[in-house]
């Protein structure tokens, strides 16, 4: 399967939009919990691979790279749109009409440019191109091969008295993975609205402790924690970025703590000397007020 395929462009003809997103950005399980997107803004063509428990899944890039945690946005926004009408009891299907202008409204870009619309085209093609392969379960059933993001994409141009092309639609077609996740599984959690402008690795740590903080702290060993958030620091880098993250209090919902563990039982180095250096384990708390996951009534069992 070849690993890059391109957005198709379309000009003329505007596509049916579907309704505006209204209320919270919403997400579904799965993709919060792990890690699925590069952290990097520069392109990452490195095949990734994350395994733990029982749980796969293997990353291989496009031409131009594999799917950021920007890009993620795109699918993020698809997700509500799915979860909205789903919440209306309507019936919904692989495809989503949608305007540019309507995303950049929900993303927070007050006045979208054409720096950032170059940056949208980019994110759907990196979302078509990348390849996942995983042995996550969706609606029951598991797919063997491997699957994009975004089966199809395409945007509709307009051309203005200047000559200019303006973007007014965009159609997409979700990955058939995601699709049953939304509307089968039904384990969508609501965002909050400060979740787009923080960084990278805040934004995985955000959506790992919305997966886990259902009203209690959790602890996770920070060897578990960097793999989960899909670092590719050393875990002395990424110690120090969780103790800025710690200082700066910068989590919407969650506060982050890092403390210090010794181990119940000795650990041995490859020389036979005890290792007398403590373990170090985040604590992910949620605040007072901390809004109980949404979980859609009508989902399927």
């Amino acid at each position: 399967m070849s690993t890059k395929q391109s957005v198709i462009i379309k000009q003329g003809n505007l596509f049916e939009v579907d309704s505006p997103l209204h209320g919270k950005v919403r997400g579904e399980r799965s993709v919060m919990d792990f890690p699925f997107f590069a952290l990097s803004k520069v392109a990452v063509h490195k095949p990734l691979v994350y395994e733990q428990e029982n749980v796969k899944i293997e990353i291989r890039p496009s031409a131009t790279g594999i799917a950021t945690m920007y890009d993620k946005e795109i699918i993020l926004y698809i997700a509500s749109l799915m979860a909205q009408e789903i919440s209306r009891g309507g019936e919904v299907g692989q495809d989503f009409t949608f305007t540019a202008h309507d995303f950049f409204r929900i993303t927070g870009v007050a006045r979208p440019g054409k720096r950032d619309y170059q940056r949208f085209t980019d994110a759907l093609e990196r979302l078509q191109g990348t390849q996942i392969k995983t042995n996550i379960r969706t609606g029951a059933q598991q797919d063997k091969g491997w699957f994009s993001w975004l089966a199809e994409a395409a945007a509709n141009y307009i051309t203005l008295p200047s000559g200019e092309e303006q973007m007014r639609v965009v159609k997409v077609r979700l990955c058939a993975w995601l699709y049953r996740a939304i509307e089968r599984d039904g384990h969508i959690y609501s965002y909050h609205h400060d979740y787009f402008r923080l960084g990278t690795i805040e934004r995985r740590l955000y959506e790992i402790a919305h997966c886990h903080c259902e009203g209690d702290a959790i602890e996770m060993p920070i060897e578990m924690l960097s793999a989960k958030v899909g670092s590719s620091s050393s875990l002395s880098k990424f110690k120090q970025h969780l103790k800025e993250v710690e200082s700066d209090d910068r989590l919407p919902e969650y506060a982050v703590t890092l403390k210090d563990v010794i181990p119940d039982t000795p650990r041995i180095d490859s020389r036979g000397r005890r290792i007398t250096k403590p373990d170090t384990v985040v604590v992910l708390t949620p605040r007072t007020g901390r809004s109980a996951p949404v979980l859609l009534e009508n989902a399927a069992a």
